[in-house]
């Protein structure tokens, strides 16, 4: 089963939940934090397109 293991947003007014949430200034900010954090973690980063990207580790 899949989990949401971090969440990275520009928008901090639309995002919330039980898992960790890293806020970004901008789009490239949004983009570096997840790729940095897709490594640590060992997660895909999948972008929902609106401002948000969701990290899940799928095993």
């Amino acid at each position: 089963m899949s989990e949401i293991v971090a969440i990275v947003s520009v928008h901090a007014d639309k995002v919330g939940g039980g898992a960790p949430i890293f806020y970004a200034d901008s789009q490239a900010e949004l983009e570096q934090t997840s790729f940095l954090l897709e490594k640590i973690l060992d997660a895909s980063a999948h972008d929902l397109k609106n401002g948000t990207m969701i990290l899940v580790d799928h095993r």
